[in-house]
């Protein structure tokens, strides 16, 4: 998985077939990126290029098939487009003038069912001339025309204008895991075990995200495994600000750690930066309400090789049995992979997502959020199960006027 590109805005072209969508990416991009013909349902399955706009950075284009493609595998194709709808930070809709009102409804509707920003390009102008404006009076909907045979400078300007002002800012300005919490020389210590699960060489994302926040935020960043965690917090001349630990080592931290200090885990900071903190922490507890034949969903925004102490699916599981003593049943759904029906689970569980966006985050969990499915996440589960949620919560839990509340 290319985990760079995968972090960044991601900028979906919708229209029908032939509507010229891989010809506008080629035009507004300078470059030939999409593959271009003549043949309806050329683009099949959705294609992704990177791109850099001036004022954001690099994002992700993805062409995708016809809105309007037809027959068994012209659905599954629809269907693809629509998931990478939810999963995008913005939508741009390439029509042209000649559309019938029935399809151009059809297609906003669809794109507000979404829940995305978008605007629409109006394509072909070459041919059918300018009528953005008309269209906006009409739809009330951002509208720009242009030509990919023929682009002129302005149009290709007024395309990045709209982009720039319509993409989320969260999108590409990434919110600060800490900044909130920490302060310049504030010293944070962060616990990273080496075990089976952290690759050869390096850290794991998550921590070397967290130890860039720290630095971008001027406080000092101490890292240590496990067990030479009491030594660091003996020889430090004062007390750190706050301790950041992978969640498999939370009773060992939470036991070393005095507890006036602040300590939280790395999968908590993410849960708190993509996912929907406050579901969570009102679905977190109702894993003290499973049942006897419950089945539970458990998230995993990445792939990789499982080992035989895998978090999700032997760790989490593991440990929620032993806390419930019921009889539970898991699922594991990696990546973006489809996920099957909610109504089916009793409980939702998404891990960190440190290599998707906040929008591909969101489109995971949201469903379950609509359909009254407690949700939670792989650190909030840990903390819950191992009796210290409310301490691994702490440091962002505040009343109104911004103090911490002690649970």
């Amino acid at each position: 998985m290319k985990k760079g590109k995968e972090l960044t805005p991601h900028i979906v072209v919708a229209g029908k077939r032939n509507a010229g969508k891989s010809s506008f990416i080629n035009a507004l991009a300078g470059q030939d990126i999409a593959i271009v013909s003549d043949v309806a349902g050329t683009t099949t399955d959705p294609v992704k290029k990177s791109i850099e706009i001036r004022g954001i950075g690099p994002v992700v284009i993805v062409d995708t098939a016809g809105l309007d493609d037809e027959g068994d595998l012209g659905k599954k194709r629809v269907a693809k487009t629509q998931k990478v709808l939810y999963e995008s930070d913005l939508a741009i809709l390439v029509l042209s003038c000649h559309e019938s009102e029935k399809e151009v409804a059809g297609m906003l509707s669809m794109l507000y069912d979404a829940g995305l920003p978008f605007f629409v390009v109006l394509n072909k102008r070459d041919l059918y001339g300018r009528c953005s404006g008309t269209f906006m009076q009409k739809y009330g909907v951002d509208a720009v025309d242009f030509s990919s045979i023929a682009p002129a400078d302005d149009e290709r300007k007024n395309v990045y204008d709209l982009i720039v002002r319509l993409l989320p800012e969260h999108s590409y300005r990434k919110q600060t895991l800490l900044g909130d919490i920490i302060g310049p020389g504030d010293i944070v210590i962060l616990v990273t075990p080496i075990d089976d699960e952290a690759p050869e060489g390096r850290l794991i994302l998550p921590q070397v995200q967290t130890i860039r926040d720290v630095l971008d935020n001027d406080a000092i960043a101490v890292t240590a495994k496990e067990r030479e965690l009491d030594a660091v917090l003996r020889k430090l001349a004062e007390p750190p600000k706050i301790v950041i630990t992978d969640s498999q080592v939370f009773n060992k931290v939470a036991a070393t750690v005095p507890n006036h200090i602040l300590m939280t885990s790395f999968s908590i900071l993410l849960a708190r930066q993509k996912g929907d903190f406050a579901a969570y922490i009102e679905g977190t507890p109702k894993i003290s309400e499973l049942k006897d034949g419950d089945k539970i969903l458990l998230l995993e925004s990445c792939t990789h090789q499982v080992s035989c102490d895998d978090i999700g699916r032997v760790k989490i599981p593991r440990w929620i049995r032993s806390f419930t003593g019921k009889d539970l049943a898991f699922e594991v759904v990696s990546g973006l992979s489809e996920v099957p029906r909610l109504n089916d689970y009793a409980m939702v569980i998404q891990c960190g997502g440190c290599v998707v966006t906040h929008r591909q985050l969101q489109s995971r969990i949201r469903p379950a959020i609509k359909a009254g499915i407690p949700v939670s996440n792989y650190g909030m589960t840990i903390a819950y199960v191992q009796g210290i949620f409310s301490r691994a919560i702490r440091p962002f839990v505040r009343d109104d006027a911004g103090n911490e509340v002690y649970l």
